[in-house]
């Protein structure tokens, strides 16, 4: 298992290019499942997630190759299976994705439950309730979906839910609305992004789908869609958490394949604290040129501030001066970044779905421990802006949607490291000072309750 050693206090600066995004590169992947042919996809990130996929594409009877120039070539060789085992679906929500392209082209589908980033309650009942609605027998049995439909029948779709509509939930009854009979209507369906690049994808392939980036979606079905070439769009995501590097370390950075009309709120909302950001094309420059400001956000489905960048946001926002309030309507339990932002010196408080964020004079550095994909990228924003080094564990988190972060924050002049996480590795001044030969370490002594100390209480588990 690998970590982190990040010595911090360096500005960032430079140019770097973002990767393809994982949250389009996914559902797009599963649903060349459905398709007569090849299928050519561009500007796939090399992830953790994209290789999981692409073995459980390959047991699902398809192959999955990397060419030279690496795109993603992938083609149907067997179309009889139909069953996602748990060995592979458990690693990463994502896989659902299957369920839909399997039932529309197979006729059936047998999907483990997902797995995924412990970032809250993700039922997929929303999936189940649309495809059923298509006329899929569906039900649940030993931990796996069993769909099955031998003509999927076209109908009016309600899919929204309690914090929004449902990204992948989209993903799944759209993949498979494409093959029923007749028209069906998606209403409150996801605007995000990555579901337009998913429903371009299909319609590239011959399906009939109208009204994309809205909530309201027709999709007239078809017999067969036939191969095609498609370039996956920029990560939206990795742009964000970028451009608050830049921002965490007062630096000045330009990013390259970049769709800024897909990151409205968060260029909105780093202007509003001071950073400024000049767009032009596909070109983003980001930098730090006053102190910011603090601020209220609130994450949101899209068009909003995206849930994937909330905790990049808290890390940020921890050290800008004055009390700001980072709320998540999207996952209210997502903030078990919060635990380890305090073990820097972060002074957060949490209450309820919120995170009431004051100043911090400066980070320190310290050993922490990501909990899921986007925390991890919040401890890396929070190590770069720290004084002295520190140690990032369970960073196979990052690895799952971030393509060679490490290397483009060191192309941009970050000093980080990744190392195997054993004790040997560990800075002599992150360990007890009796290891390194120096006076024990002693407990601080506190006069009186601490902010810090109340927030640590309030956030531990049970």
């Amino acid at each position: 298992m690998d970590m982190f050693i990040i010595r911090g206090g360096r500005a960032l600066a430079g140019e770097v290019t973002v990767s393809g995004a994982k949250n389009a590169a996914l559902p797009i992947m599963a649903a060349s499942l459905a398709v007569d042919g090849p299928c050519r996809l561009r500007n796939v990130p090399d992830l953790v997630d994209v290789r999981t996929l692409s073995t459980l594409l390959r047991e699902l009877g398809m192959s999955v190759t990397r060419d030279k120039n690496g795109d993603l070539v992938l083609s149907t060789s067997n179309d009889s299976p139909f069953v996602a085992e748990y060995e592979q679906v458990r690693r990463m929500r994502a896989s659902i994705c299957v369920l839909g392209p399997l039932l529309g082209r197979r006729k059936r589908a047998c999907v483990s439950l997902p797995g995924g980033c412990n970032i809250g309650h993700r039922p997929i009942d929303l999936h189940l309730k649309g495809l059923a609605a298509l006329g899929a027998d569906i039900r649940v049995e030993r931990g796996y979906v069993v769909a099955e439909a031998e003509r999927l029948k076209g109908a009016d779709v309600y899919l929204g839910g309690p914090f929004g509509s449902t990204v992948t939930g989209t993903c799944n009854v759209m993949s498979a609305a494409v093959f029923a009979e007749g028209t069906t209507t998606i209403e409150a369906a996801a605007c995000e992004p990555e579901v337009v690049d998913l429903g371009h994808f299909l319609n590239s392939m011959g399906a009939n789908i109208s009204g994309l980036g809205t909530p309201f979606l027709r999709i007239a079905g078809v017999e067969r869609l036939t191969g095609t070439e498609h370039t996956v769009i920029p990560d939206r995501i990795e742009a964000a958490t970028l451009m608050m590097a830049a921002a965490i370390t007062g630096g000045d950075i330009t990013l390259d394949s970049v769709r800024a009309d897909h990151m409205t709120a968060v260029i909105e909302k780093l202007r509003e604290i001071g950073v400024t950001i000049d767009v032009d094309g596909q070109r983003m420059r980001v930098r730090c040129l006053q102190e910011l400001s603090p601020t209220d956000c609130i994450a949101l489905p899209y068009p909003g501030i995206p849930t994937d960048v909330q905790a990049q946001l808290t890390a940020l926002l921890s050290t800008v001066p004055g009390i700001s309030i980072v709320t998540d309507k999207v996952f209210p339990d997502r903030f078990m970044h919060v635990s380890e932002l305090l073990r820097m010196g972060a002074q957060i408080r949490r209450e309820g779905n919120n995170s009431i964020v004051s100043s911090s004079s400066q980070l320190s550095g310290a050993s922490v421990m990501a909990s899921d994909l986007r925390a991890s990228a919040a401890l890396i924003l929070a190590a770069l802006a720290a004084d002295g080094e520190s140690v990032v564990r369970r960073i196979y988190h990052l690895d799952r949607g971030y393509e060679r972060l490490e290397d483009k924050l060191r192309q941009l002049g970050a000093d980080v490291r990744r190392v195997n996480d054993e004790p040997s590795n560990v800075p002599a001044s992150l360990l007890p000072q009796e290891e390194s030969g120096e006076t024990p370490l002693q407990p601080p002594h506190f006069t009186r309750t601490s902010q810090v100390t109340r927030a640590s209480t309030e956030d531990s588990p049970g």
